[in-house]
């Protein structure tokens, strides 16, 4: 089971950290949930009498007329790009030591500490507008400290006005990863509904390259998506562009719920489409506990 987030929170050092809960998560973690992720073509061979059909390359028949088994082998080793939005909407609640950055920095150094134990090659990617840091996947020990050192830092710079371009970053992420990779970005998708169709095209592209994608949407659920305040006056400020507005909750709460769950529901879909798996990663919940129950389900599917 997931270690109760009391118990690593006097852990400053990342590394620490992420070793503390996922020994936590391989207690409760009967198989890999990431192994046995792809197989590659390798070659033709002659089939045999008696073999199963099943692989036999037809539109290779049809231009020979003789019987080929495609070979395939396993991939040795996973390579996974962790994808981080940094922009300033995810700095989301303000003067909290729970926000949706720490959540997402904690999760990707606990899934960095995981993938290195089964001998797995890793990368970072930050963003904003553009892409920020980017640390090809390597499995070396050197790495992982380089990656929890981008980690830290960002960590302890947490200012505001950095606004998001998540379709353009993300467009960008599928260029720079060359090799078929498991992509996981970690983002709170908020860019704006004029650029919801650049947004969903950009996850598609990923899907294009080949890239296995998993998204985890992270929000503040109560804020966010329920918009659960208190019924009185409330200053609410534009995290990335320092626009303010001072308004009681109620006015608007059924045009702001009606437009995000719009958004989340239209996002649900087109994931589906894409075959791009989405988690629902609220802060509230705890990020080992959120990052745990995907690796369990991931797990079971992959049996």
């Amino acid at each position: 089971m997931p270690i109760n987030r009391s118990v690593i929170e006097p852990f400053k050092n990342l590394e620490l950290l992420a070793k503390k809960v996922v020994e936590g998560f391989i207690t409760g973690l009967h198989k890999s949930p990431f192994h046995g992720f792809s197989v590659e073509f390798a070659e033709h061979r002659l089939y045999n009498t008696g073999e199963s059909t099943r692989h036999i390359d037809w539109k290779l028949y049809a231009r020979t007329e003789k019987l080929f088994i495609k070979r395939y082998e396993e991939e040795t080793n996973l390579r996974c790009q962790i994808v981080l939005d940094t922009s300033s909407s995810m700095l989301f609640p303000k003067d909290t030591e729970n926000n949706k950055l720490r959540f997402s920095i904690y999760a990707a150094a606990a899934l960095c500490e995981l993938l290195k134990q089964q001998r797995d090659a890793f990368g970072l990617t930050t963003f904003q507008n553009e892409i920020i840091k980017h640390l090809s996947a390597k499995g070396s020990p050197v790495h992982q400290k380089l990656i929890y050192n981008v980690l830290e830092e960002q960590l302890e710079n947490q200012t505001g006005n950095h606004a998001t371009a998540a379709a353009s970053a993300l467009n960008q992420v599928a260029e720079v990863v060359h090799q078929r990779s498991l992509v996981v970005i970690f983002s709170d998708m908020f860019e704006g509904q004029a650029n919801n169709e650049e947004l969903f095209s950009a996850l598609q592209h990923l899907k294009y390259r080949k890239h296995e994608v998993v998204l985890f949407h992270v929000v503040d659920k109560s804020k966010e998506l329920d918009f659960e305040f208190e019924n009185r006056p409330h200053h609410f400020i534009d995290l990335e562009t320092g626009e303010e507005i001072k308004l009681n909750p109620s006015q608007i709460k059924e045009q702001y719920t009606k437009s995000i769950n719009a958004f989340y529901e239209d996002l649900k879909t087109r994931c589906n489409q894409y075959r791009i798996d989405l988690v629902e990663a609220d802060i509230n919940q705890g990020f080992d506990t959120v990052l745990y129950t995907y690796l369990v389900k991931r797990a079971m599917m992959i049996k």
